[in-house]
């Protein structure tokens, strides 16, 4: 059974704590359930009262989203920043330093995607290939492939 909060002047309204965060009231659910963000108290009539502890772990939520964080990256960071401190610093920094590592693979997957269709555009433009130039090189399988990255994603190379 979940507590019933009296009203304090901070407390705010799921659409207030939405508006504050710039997170979707559905997406507060979403975290909710999955307990990223505690199932906060209660009124008398049932509806959810949040504080500021809720508006900033949010704000750190969407924050670390923004920033490319998985759920389960996210999950870390937030069990980290509540830990007694010791080592914490350390474990940040390797967890933002392997992200660091997701990221850069993926700017670099970005690149090597705008070279494939800037090369189908052009062929498009001079008209090089009977038929469609961009039709074609999506259809071919030498153009593209597939190659696996660090902790099991998939990235696209340029072939």
């Amino acid at each position: 059974m979940r507590a019933v909060a009296p009203p304090l002047p901070a407390a705010r309204s799921i659409g207030e704590l939405s508006r504050r965060t710039g997170v979707n009231i559905e997406t507060i659910r979403y975290y909710e359930r999955i307990k990223m963000l505690p199932a906060p108290p209660r009124t008398a009539s049932g509806r959810r009262v949040y504080g500021p502890t809720e508006t900033r772990s949010l704000t750190f939520i969407r924050r670390s989203r923004e920033l490319g964080f998985t759920l389960e990256e996210i999950r870390a960071l937030l069990a980290l920043s509540a830990g007694d401190g010791k080592n914490t610093c350390a474990e940040v920094r390797q967890l933002a330093a392997n992200h660091l590592t997701d990221v850069r693979a993926k700017i670099a997957d970005l690149r090597a995607m705008a070279r494939v269709l800037e090369d189908a555009v052009r062929r498009c433009d001079a008209g090089e290939l009977p038929g469609c130039a961009l039709i074609d090189t999506l259809s071919s399988s030498s153009s593209l492939q597939l190659v696996g990255r660090s902790r099991g994603r998939n990235s696209i190379k340029a072939a």
